[in-house]
């Protein structure tokens, strides 16, 4: 059935996109205390800043992240019962997906978004103004 390399498909995006955000959280205060010029590239930084912020906003208003939805949609067509997952798949749903409840999430989301949002501003990137993105400040 071609719903269920899909459902991988959009998992694997998940993860890039989880991966992503947190690599971002810790790299830029590290970066801008190393002076690594990467860290200041607007485009990353901005792109950055919208997807924490999709996240958060999504949590806000208490829905569920739209990856999980569809991953969730093309895995269990028609209410299919749950197929024999490979223990690396198990063990990456069980990373992503934590039963807490959903203030639990709202909160960090909302609070990361924030820290990100002072990072823009204690580390600002080089806007695509400056001359050159990648120039030391």
């Amino acid at each position: 059935m071609l719903l269920v390399p899909l459902a991988d498909l959009v998992l694997f995006v998940h993860i890039v996109v989880i991966i992503f955000n947190l690599f971002g959280l810790i790299v830029i205060p590290l970066g801008a205390w190393r002076r690594w010029t990467f860290v200041r590239i607007f485009w990353w930084r901005a792109l950055h800043l919208v997807s924490l912020g999709i996240v958060a906003l999504q949590a806000l208003f208490g829905r569920a992240c739209f990856l999980t939805l569809w991953q969730d949609a093309l895995m269990h067509p028609l209410g299919e019962v749950e197929r024999d997952q490979p223990l690396i798949q198990r063990w990456v749903m069980t990373l992503i997906f934590w039963h807490l409840p959903l203030w639990t999430f709202t909160t960090l989301y909302v609070l990361l978004w924030i820290y990100l949002v002072i990072l823009w501003w204690k580390v600002p990137p080089r806007g695509p103004w400056s001359g050159s993105a990648l120039s030391n400040r």
